[in-house]
């Protein structure tokens, strides 16, 4: 029968405790929103939603074609000046999503003969990116300097390093500066995946990379999302002029996918220009994230430190870490739940994401509630 794999597949995971599901939500949920990854609170900002909805009155519901065909507005190009300008960076790249943006920075960066050494707690749209990529790929250990530069020991010729900023299951971050160093050491690239970074880290938030004095280095390639801090949808490639001119001209993802709509952009370039505005959401947002990992301890949980928004919340079976977020659910909270195989460790977390219009009662809720629940 076609197809008759999947039965047996779904019966494994079934087995596991590992079967996902959609959920939909209503437009106003009663629930606290600790899932999702709003971290400046910008999503539903109305100045958000106003410029998403102008720009839908201004340009249409769709961008109508890839970018070098009718996919590029002039609202794309003016996004794209200002996310350079903001983050410090020679130019950028807007594309539909941010998993279409690190596809497009791995692939079109690592051609035949080349090595990527790839952290081994990168998101999957990195792993993904390094699958698909020419060159060879090794991942390394996580976080880890040393071993980045024994893998990169190994190879003559071109060669990157692709890495998360900030890893999405613990939210710590990526020793960045002595990463740079190593990479400069050979003479290799340095890839870095800003989504949990942009909008939280660096001065008003202007990202990681920014915070670690790397914007701007002509070795130096940054990727991110728009759909998390930004509040809106899609991806962006920052780096020098001439990588962003090669991916226009090499990356698939950009050249055979429809544009970002143009709603997605009017939305992100608002909110660009209000966290300009506005810089202390990012130190906010940081500052909840702290408050949240000092209770979640001081109530006996195992809570790993965040480095940026993100505070994951150990459990003790993929079983129980569904049991978990399921009784939070029912109290009020939405919570993320993460089980392999997106954990790279294989351990099951209740992952939280912190952000900056969250008031201190509505912190002391979610903590009482997480406590309450416990497996």
């Amino acid at each position: 029968m076609a197809f008759g794999w999947i039965e047996e597949q779904a019966d494994a995971r079934r087995r596991a405790g590992l079967v996902r599901t959609l959920r939909p939500r209503p437009a106003d949920s009663p629930l606290l929103d600790l899932a999702g990854n709003d971290y400046l609170g910008l999503a539903r900002h109305p100045e958000v939603t106003e410029g998403a909805a102008a720009a839908a009155r201004t340009w249409g519901g769709g961008s109508t074609g890839s970018r070098l065909v009718t996919g590029t507005t002039e609202l794309h190009a003016e996004l794209e000046r200002e996310l350079a300008g903001f983050c410090g960076f020679g130019a950028a790249l807007v594309f539909s999503s941010g998993y279409a943006a690190n596809l497009a920075a791995v692939t079109a960066l690592a051609p035949h003969g080349s090595l990527v050494v790839s952290d081994a707690g990168n998101h999957a749209s990195l792993i993904d990116g390094c699958r698909l990529a020419r060159g060879t790929t090794q991942v390394v250990a996580h976080a880890d300097p040393v071993a980045v530069r024994k893998a990169l020991g190994t190879h003559e010729g071109p060669a990157v390093l692709v890495s998360d900023t900030v890893f999405s299951v613990d939210g710590d971050a990526a020793p960045l500066a002595e990463f740079a160093a190593v990479c400069r050491e050979h003479g290799a690239g340095l890839v870095v995946d800003d989504a949990h970074g942009l909008g939280v880290l660096g001065e008003g938030g202007r990202g990681a990379a920014h915070a670690a004095g790397l914007a701007g280095a002509d070795d130096v390639v940054v990727t991110a999302t728009l759909s998390k801090s930004l509040g809106s949808q899609g991806g962006v490639v920052l780096g020098p002029a001439r990588v962003i001119d090669h991916l226009v001209n090499a990356a698939r993802t950009f050249i055979f996918d429809t544009g970002l709509a143009p709603a997605g952009a009017g939305a992100a370039l608002v909110a660009l220009r209000l966290l300009r505005r506005e810089p202390e959401r990012a130190a906010r947002a940081r500052a909840v994230a702290a408050e949240l990992h000092a209770r979640l301890t001081a109530a006996g949980l195992e809570a790993v430190r965040p480095d940026a928004a993100v505070v994951s919340v150990r459990a003790p079976s993929p079983e129980r870490a569904v049991r978990w977020a399921a009784d939070c659910r029912a109290a009020g909270l939405a919570v993320g739940c993460f089980r392999p195989p997106s954990v790279p460790d294989g351990i099951s977390r209740l992952r939280l994401t912190a952000r900056a219009d969250l008031s201190g009662a509505q912190i002391e809720h979610a903590v009482g509630v997480i406590g309450g629940t416990r497996p």
